[in-house]
């Protein structure tokens, strides 16, 4: 399961933002972005911000 601050994370990143606008958005380090969307990746099975576009659905869950 996504973590609420994971869910947000990657709703942003599946709207087409880079990690520096998320991170700008959230006021939190790009770094913490980039960690946190591994994290996002694996639990989702996704490689890349357009994939997890595609399973935008899911975030939902």
């Amino acid at each position: 399961m996504l973590s609420e601050a994971d869910r947000q994370i990657a709703s942003l990143v599946a709207a087409g933002r880079s990690n520096k606008e998320v991170a700008d958005t959230l006021s939190i380090s790009p770094k913490t972005i980039a960690w946190n969307l591994t994290t996002v990746y694996e639990k989702l099975g996704v490689r890349s911000g357009s994939e997890l576009a595609a399973r935008r659905l899911q975030l939902k869950t």
